[in-house]
Formats: structure tokens, sequence, C-alpha cells
């Protein structure tokens, strides 16, 4: 059943989520001041329905009309109120939202038993890439490379070609690779043909090996059995 909606509370609530979204736009900054405000004023509107008060159907519908470019920062800025409990606020402003973010990834893993205090030390002393490392390191047990994010503009007559040959590459790599990886292969495929006949041989044996990195044990297995019989 929906909560009884405190009118005067939600017309407070939603002022401030306005305010705080007014400001970032105002100031050109992230959430990295009142992120930790904003999160909890989120929950609160969520718990409360107070998206009714705007004629609005959904939460869903609320964020999408409050964070047009993106909701997942909104359930972001959320997890970090429901997860971080231990953590002050105070601290929460000093690490920032990116870094909280990573925080809520332990907290979530080890529940009951996580500890707040050196999490929050290696995020205030460490570079937010290296964090972002340390959390991987600890959840996955494995080193990660570091990685970055690049941007393309596509056309949207583009988008079915594009998607469709990474949906091919992941049917031959496995789901279990990201669409990242999916998109190396394809490349690596292209320079690899590319430099097949008269091409740059260092370019060619790049593209190769790659290529080959991706395939199953069982199959470099068998590559390395023909390559001897080959040679």
């Amino acid at each position: 059943m929906a909560p009884t909606l405190n009118r005067q509370r939600a017309l407070l609530v939603l002022d401030k989520i306005d305010e705080i979204l007014a400001w970032e736009r105002a100031k050109e900054v992230e959430r990295d001041e009142r992120f930790v405000e904003l999160g909890q004023y989120l929950c609160e509107t969520r718990s409360g329905q107070y998206w009714r008060l705007e004629n609005l159907k959904s939460f869903d519908e609320f964020l999408e009309k409050k964070f047009p470019e993106s909701r997942r920062k909104a359930y972001y800025l959320m997890a970090i109120h429901e997860h971080l409990t231990q953590v002050p606020k105070r601290e929460l402003r000093e690490v920032g939202w990116t870094k909280a973010r990573e925080l809520v990834k332990v907290a979530r893993r080890e529940g009951k038993e996580f500890d707040c205090a050196p999490w929050v030390h290696k995020a205030k002393e460490l570079p937010k890439e290296e964090f972002k490392r340390e959390v991987e390191r600890h959840l996955t047990g494995q080193d990660t490379e570091p990685w970055e994010i690049v941007y393309f503009k596509f056309y949207k007559s583009q988008l079915p070609v594009i998607d469709q040959a990474i949906e091919t590459a992941a049917l031959m790599l496995g789901s279990d690779k990201s669409r990242g990886y999916c998109l190396e292969m394809i490349c690596a495929d292209f320079l690899a043909g590319a430099h097949l006949a008269e091409g740059d041989p260092d370019t060619l044996l790049m593209a190769l090996c790659r290529l080959i990195e991706f395939l199953p044990d069982p199959t470099k297995a068998e590559l390395r059995r023909r390559m001897s019989i080959a040679s």
C-alpha cells in the first residue's frame, strides 16, 4: 500500500532536491559537495512516494525528470546513503561521491563485517583510479590493468551494424567478456587482415597476438601443437 503522503515534508524535500541540482549546475561541479544530502533526500522521496506531488506515475519517472542525463547517478547516490551508514557524513564529503561509490561495493560484499575506517583512509589517500583498482583487487583477488572510458558519437543509422558486430564477437568470445573486449577483437581482426599482405609486420604480429589471447585455452593448445608441427 502507498504510504500516507506528508505534503509539507514532501514539498520541503522536493525543493531541497531542486535546490541542490540547481546549485550543482551553477557551480559546474560534481556531487562532491552536497551528494550526501542529495542521496538522503532521494531515498526519502522514494520511500515516501513524494513524487506523487508532481503528478508522476513512478519514482523512475521522477528520476528521469530530475536526472535527464543518467538515472544511474541518482541510484549511486542513494546506494551511498543506504550502505555507508557507518561512515560519518563529514568524512564522506571529504572522500567525494566517486570514491564513495566504490566504497559501497566493499560494504555490500562484507555486510556487517565491513570495517569502514581503513577503507575511508585509503579513499582519502589514494588517487581516484588507484583506489578503484584497490577495490577491484579486494573484490576479485586479481590485479586489474588501468582503464579509461572513451566516448564516440554514432549516428542512429550506424548503431544496428555496430551492435550486431559486438554481439557476434560476444558469441565468439563468450558472454563473460565485456563489450570493450569484443570491440578490441573486432579491431584486432581488422588490423590482421589489413596488414596480412603488404602491411606493417609489427602491427600484424600485435593484432594476431591479441586475437590468440581471446581464444579458449584448448584452442590455444591446439594452435601451439599445429605451429610446432609446421615449424
